[in-house]
């Protein structure tokens, strides 16, 4: 019996044994196929690595001489895909033309490179991009955008900050894509993609969403939050933008999206648990009304989702100045906000 059982967990190791080198292989090839310096020799390159790989199990003997020549090419993959770096002076897409970044002086904050496009379709629209300032102490409140454009379990935050004497301001984390770039999950996984921290206004980034892009739908939930706590996820926003001005950084679906980069914005020590729905970001706004993080105005959930619905709301406004008023008028959980 104790033989059987060693047996067992001999065959368990060496079958997770060759998972981790099956699962490390298929991500060297992908770094290959994506991230080759040179790009006619991307798919060249990536399917001799393959061949190459599988000749070396059938022709070296004995099989550990294979794996240790498997595990150093391997390795030498690893530490050269660690040198890319992510690269400002590319040729992007006008809508992420700019990073923003903001200077702060006391209670005045002055953004840099506001993005207040004028559209016309959701391609095409005459470019905008401004110097704001508004005052740390004339925030009221923030709120979150969610917009689904297909599957109900993928979706994208913004963030949108509320101030008593000036327009709210969005953050919106996004991809930052060259000229006829695709969005690719797969690519996104490799190092083909940056992240930029978009500020906006609201006229801007959710309009684009509610009025010009085909079968977006968007809701807007206000954050449960005390002044001093609006206060510092402003100044996060803050810090990360300055950051990613000063030094890009990859975008990456699993670790660094549109959602997990709001967590780790935070403070280890104050992060929220880990939560599936931080990834299948569909289910967020679930998740924050489970943990009383957006006011519910004694709602259930699906109703308060189907009251925070704002693309009517949006259409009906438009390129009216008030738009971020018209916009919140009819839900249920601004009835005692100003802006």
């Amino acid at each position: 019996m104790k033989a059987r059982g060693l047996a067992i967990l001999r065959l368990l190791r060496v079958s997770l044994g060759w998972l981790l080198l099956l699962v490390a292989l298929a991500w060297a090839f992908g770094a290959l196929w994506f991230d080759f310096p040179i790009g006619s020799g991307r798919r060249p390159i990536a399917l001799l690595f393959l061949i190459g790989t599988i000749l070396a199990f059938f022709l070296l003997r004995p099989r550990w001489r294979a794996k240790l020549a498997v595990i150093a090419l391997l390795g030498l993959i690893a530490a050269w895909w660690l040198t890319l770096k992510p690269d400002e002076n590319r040729d992007w897409q006008p809508d992420v033309s700019r990073t923003a970044w903001a200077e702060i002086n006391g209670d005045n904050v002055t953004l840099h490179n506001v993005r207040n496009f004028d559209y016309r379709t959701e391609s095409d629209y005459t470019p905008h991009w401004e110097t704001r300032s508004v005052r740390l102490s004339q925030l009221t409140g923030f709120d979150f955008a969610i917009g689904y454009w297909g599957s109900p379990w993928m979706a994208h935050p913004i963030a949108s900050f509320r101030f008593a004497d000036a327009s709210p301001v969005c953050f919106s984390n996004e991809v930052r894509k060259v000229v006829g770039q695709q969005f690719s999950a797969i690519a996104s996984l490799y190092r083909q993609a940056q992240l930029i921290y978009i500020v906006a206004d609201e006229r801007d980034v959710i309009r684009v969403r509610t009025n010009y892009r085909h079968g977006e739908e968007v809701y807007l939930y206000r954050v449960v939050a005390s002044p001093q706590q609006v206060r510092e996820r402003f100044l996060e926003y803050l810090a990360t933008l300055n950051r990613l001005h000063l030094h890009p950084e990859w975008y990456n679906v699993l670790t660094t999206n549109c959602t997990t980069t709001i967590r780790n914005q935070h403070p280890a020590s104050e992060r929220m648990p880990w939560d599936w729905r931080l990834l299948l970001n569909g289910k967020a706004d679930e998740m924050m009304y489970q943990r009383r993080l957006i006011a519910t105005a004694g709602l259930p959930f699906p109703e308060l989702k189907k009251r925070s619905w704002i693309n009517p709301q949006a259409r009906a406004a438009n390129q009216d100045p008030d738009f971020s008023r018209r916009i919140r008028q009819d839900l249920p959980t601004f009835s005692n906000t100003t802006r």
